[in-house]
Order: structure tokens, then C-alpha cells, then sequence
């Protein structure tokens, strides 16, 4: 193909919605993004209309569309990534039959509960290598069958985000071999499992599930209908991405060869992985994090993810803009993070300790608590607010390496994308705490990217992934940062302070759940949570481009 030709990667995250155009040799050549919208309420929902993210779906390729000269007669393939997790429930003629449960969605919790005690949790474990927690549409559908059993009667199929996307671009019903396998199968088959579903007690269910559909090897036609909408050709060949998580660590480097990479997306979310042989993969004790297989041969990536890892950030900073306000200065929240690097230089590295759960859906990674809430411990009268900053992100940094421990040894070196990836106080600390090296990608949109790779070797661009790799991934790395040997030393010591408060706080986290979750005229003592301060305490989302990540 000729130097004409592009491809287009849709990622539809958390946030945001992109539609990236790229050559065939991976140069990005520009982008639009349209802004995501879901809703949340006090018990725990987070639900996204798939209506409202189909059209935006549409806005942001007739917006691309715009932007790159002769789009239409240009484009070689399309490919799709999306948010993870979650539940997409269609009907026999392919409409919603409720609003999507996001992978944020807290309801499930009693369910995860009461599975996780089950004959079949251990099995279910070692066969996806998946931690059960209340992100996975797995513990969401079987919390519906329990609690709403019309919504799942009503169901023909259920889809993940890309795939409704893929649905509607291409007319089919597919979802791909990574979210098939940590969902309901197998990652060393890449296949669903029907010891899986006895486990999570869906084994009527199995109708179901979707075709598997693998894009490097398997594209549909861009339909008709999707055509006329967006502007592009129909029969252009579509492809069904991975779960943007893993499409994201492979457009950054989580897989290029060499021994003891790994990659962290540090974004709204924080995600942690390392790529291996899909047979050497050692299960952790804990029975937690995610086996993610890549859209390369026997390869799978183990991951661990934090719930929140710059939401953290957003919020001490709004503690800023919130006092400023009340006297009339109104500061944007971007011009707060340009004083990030001053107020890391006026206080003192490792003298307060912050678990970073600040997420209203606990934590999922290294360890599963849906009641895990942020906290600093060691505050004197001394502190003041460059010290609280800096040790929420110390805390972001200690939440990293708590995962990597998880999976074994530190890694020797960290590819690092994300919005926080441009901070250089960010880098310092995520280095310091884990005592890797750290190399920033210059790949600006990694999840589109890492689609828009499968898409190259499905339409023959490339005939190998790792010739891709090459090409699109490996010369955008940047140099390496080595880690302050003075912090490193501080955060080693520190580190085991940390995991030792997480693991201790459980039960005043349950006893903070139990008070929040009480009626108003409770007997017991208290009042319960007023309506209009759990209105404030109910999660609002991810607020920018920049700290996307899931």
C-alpha cells in the first residue's frame, strides 16, 4: 500500500471518546476527541448510555474527518479499543436493553462478596488468572440475575464497550480473546470456560456470550448504515481491538523483547504490567490483578490496576481551589499543576503516608476491598499543604510498587504513559519507589495506537506484530531516567509501613461503609449520611484527556 494509505484507531475511554488517524508506519498525523458523559448515584451505579456513546462514537470520526485531508478516500482499516470491563446488555435487534454498567460501577460488591467464598473461586482464578472484583461484567451479571432478573431476561447478548462500537460499525456480534478470557475463560486457550460460568453461577447464561473474534486476523466490513453516519466508505475493514488497557501497554512498549520491561498507564486510573510467555505466568497468593492476553502468539501480559491513581492528585488539588474560591479567587485546576514541581521542593520526601484509594469503588488492585478509602497517616501540626501534596503522590508511587510485588521482582525498567507521564516530580518518585528506570513514550494516543497496530497486520501492512512493534512503538521510546539513589533509599524503607497500614485498615474501612450505607434514623447512634452530602461524596469521573487511562 502506498504511503497514502492511513488507519484510523478509535478509543473510547473513560473520558473521552478518540478517533486517531496514523499512517502505515505509525506516524500520527491527527486527532479529534469528543467528551464522555455517564452517570453516577449514591448506591454505587455508574452507567453510560450506549445510544449517547454511539453518536459520539459518530462525532468523533466525522470530526477526524475534518481535520485529515480526503479522510474518506484515504482510509485503509478502522480499528476499535475501548474502556474495560463493564456491561453492555443488547436485545434480538441489537438495542440496549438498559443503560451500560461501567466498569466503576460499585453495586455488585454484596455479589463479589458471596462468590468469592464459592466451591469454584480458586478454579475460576487459575483459569483466567483474574481476580474477581466489582468492575467485571462477570459479578455484574450475576448481581443482576440476583437483583434485577428482567434486566437480564431481557438481554440477547451482552457486550463489552468496543464491542457494542464494533456492533455498530459492522453490523456483527463479537467481542475479542482478551475480555473473553479474563471475563469467562481460559487465557492460555483464549477461550470461555464453562467451569468458569458454574463459578460465577451463570452456566445458563452462556447464550450469552458473544463469537470471539481475533482482529489481527479477522476484520468485518464497515456497514452501510455506520457508512452513511460517519462519512466513511462502507467495506472498509474494520478491527476489534483489545481491552484498551492492554492495547495502551502495547502502543507504549510493554512488549518489545527485552527482559524486565514492564509499563505503567498512569493515568485517572493506574495500570501495571509486565509481558511474558503466557506459560511462565505464576498466579499471585492473593488471588487478585488481571491476565490480559496480547494479540501476539503465546504471549500474555499480568497486570495489576489501581482504582485511582491522578484522580488522587485532582482531588488534593481541588482542596486548593475550593479555599481560594470562598474568597473569591477562582483558579483553574490546570494552572494548579504548574505548581505541582514548586511545592514537592518545599517539603521533605517519605514524612506522611497516603494510601491513594480515594475511588467510591474501593480498590481492585494489588488487593480487592470495595470499602477501601484514601487516608494520610502521621500528620502533625508541623504539615502543611506542600506536604500533602506530596504525599499523595508518594502514595501513587507506593501503590505502583505495591503491585509490581505482587507480580514478582521489580522490573528493571518501566514504560511509562498517561497524562502523568509529562510530570517530572510524577517520574521521579514512580522510579524511586519501584527502583526501575523509567522511559516515557512519545506515542500521544497509545490505546488508539495499539489497535491501529492490529489493524496493520490484519490488513497485511506488516506481516508479524513484532515487525509492527518496531516500527510504531520501539524509536518512539524515550531515554531512560534512573532513580534517585537518596529517595530510593527513603521509599524502600517507607514501603513496608505503607502495605502494612493498607492491610491493617480493612475493618475501619468496613465500619466507615457500615455508617455510610445507614438509614437516616438509624438507632444505632448516628444519623446516617445526610442526601445532600452523599450527593457530594458520589464519583464524578474522570475530568481530562490527560489523565485517562482506562
Amino acid at each position: 500500500m502506498s504511503g497514502e494509505y492511513l488507519i484510523i484507531g478509535v478509543d473510547a475511554g473513560t473520558s473521552v471518546i478518540k478517533a486517531v488517524a496514523f499512517d502505515l508506519t505509525g506516524r500520527q498525523l491527527d486527532s479529534a476527541a469528543v467528551l464522555n458523559r455517564y452517570e453516577t448515584t449514591p448506591d454505587g451505579a455508574a452507567t453510560q448510555s450506549l445510544s449517547q456513546t454511539w453518536s459520539d462514537c459518530v462525532a468523533a470520526l466525522k470530526a477526524l474527518g475534518e481535520k485529515v485531508p480526503r479522510l474518506s478516500t484515504r482510509v485503509a482499516a478502522i480499528a476499535v479499543t475501548g474502556q474495560g470491563d463493564g456491561t453492555w446488555l443488547i436485545d434480538r435487534a441489537n438495542e440496549p436493553v438498559t443503560d451500560a454498567w461501567l466498569w466503576l460501577d460499585a453495586r455488585a460488591a454484596p455479589t463479589v462478596r458471596r462468590l468469592a467464598s464459592g466451591p469454584l473461586e480458586q478454579q475460576r482464578f487459575e483459569a483466567t488468572g483474574t481476580g474477581l472484583n466489582t468492575c467485571q461484567q462477570g459479578a455484574q451479571i450475576a448481581h443482576m440475575v440476583q437483583t434485577a432478573p428482567e434486566i437480564v431476561e431481557g438481554a440477547d447478548c451482552v457486550l463489552h464497550c468496543k464491542d457494542w462500537l464494533y456492533l455498530r460499525l459492522t453490523g456483527e456480534r463479537a467481542t475479542d480473546p482478551s475480555e473473553a478470557s479474563f471475563t469467562f475463560g481460559d487465557f492460555r486457550s483464549r477461550d470461555y470456560d464453562s467451569t468458569v460460568l458454574e463459578a460465577l453461577g451463570l452456566t445458563g447464561y452462556r447464550n450469552l456470550l458473544p463469537p470471539i473474534v481475533d482482529g489481527t486476523k479477522t476484520t468485518h466490513p464497515l456497514c452501510e448504515d455506520a457508512a452513511m453516519q460517519t462519512g466513511l466508505p462502507a467495506g472498509t475493514p474494520v478491527c476489534l481491538g483489545y481491552v484498551d488497557m492492554v492495547m495502551t501497554g502495547l502502543g507504549a512498549g510493554v512488549y518489545t523483547g527485552e527482559a524486565g520491561v514492564a509499563a505503567s498507564t498512569v493515568g485517572s486510573t493506574g495500570v501495571h504490567m509486565r509481558a511474558m510467555p503466557q506459560d511462565r505466568i505464576v498466579l499471585n497468593d492473593e488471588g487478585t490483578g488481571y491476565v490480559i492476553v496480547l494479540p501476539c502468539d503465546g504471549i500474555a501480559t499480568q497486570v495489576q490496576t489501581n482504582m485511582a491513581a491522578t484522580l488522587n492528585i485532582d482531588w488534593v488539588l481541588r482542596l486548593a481551589t475550593d479555599v481560594l474560591g470562598e474568597y473569591g479567587q477562582e483558579v483553574p485546576l490546570k494552572d494548579l499543576i504548574g505548581k505541582i514541581d514548586g511545592w514537592m521542593a518545599q517539603s521533605r520526601p517519605g514524612t506522611l503516608l497516603y494510601n491513594p484509594y480515594i475511588s467510591d469503588a474501593g480498590e481492585r488492585g494489588p488487593f480487592i476491598d470495595a470499602n477501601a478509602r484514601a487516608g494520610f497517616i502521621g500528620l502533625s501540626i508541623g504539615h502543611r499543604y506542600p506536604d500533602l501534596v506530596r504525599a499523595v503522590i508518594e502514595g501513587i508511587g507506593m501503590a505502583a510498587r505495591d503491585c509490581y510485588a505482587t507480580m514478582g521482582d521489580m522490573p528493571d525498567e518501566i514504560r511509562l504513559t498517561g497524562g502523568a507521564a509529562r510530570s517530572n516530580s510524577l517520574r521521579q518518585i514512580l522510579s524511586a519507589c519501584t527502583g526501575a528506570r523509567v522511559r516515557v513514550s512519545e506515542r500521544e494516543e497509545a490505546g488508539a495506537a495499539g489497535a491501529a497496530m492490529m489493524a496493520a497486520v490484519a490488513i497485511g501492512a506488516y506481516d508479524t506484530m513484532e515487525d509492527c512493534i518496531a516500527d510504531w512503538v520501539t524509536p518512539l521510546l524515550g531515554a531512560a531516567e534512573a532513580p534517585d539513589d537518596v529517595l530510593s533509599s527513603i521509599y524502600e524503607r517507607l514501603f513496608p509501613e505503607y502495605k502494612s497500614a493498607r492491610q491493617k485498615l480493612g475493618g475501619v474501612w468496613q465500619g466507615l461503609s457500615e455508617h455510610r450505607m445507614a438509614p437516616p434514623n438509624d438507632k444505632s447512634g448516628h444519623d446516617g449520611i445526610r442526601p445532600d452530602v452523599a450527593a457530594l461524596t458520589t464519583g464524578v469521573g474522570p475530568k481530562s484527556e490527560e489523565q485517562k487511562s482506562d
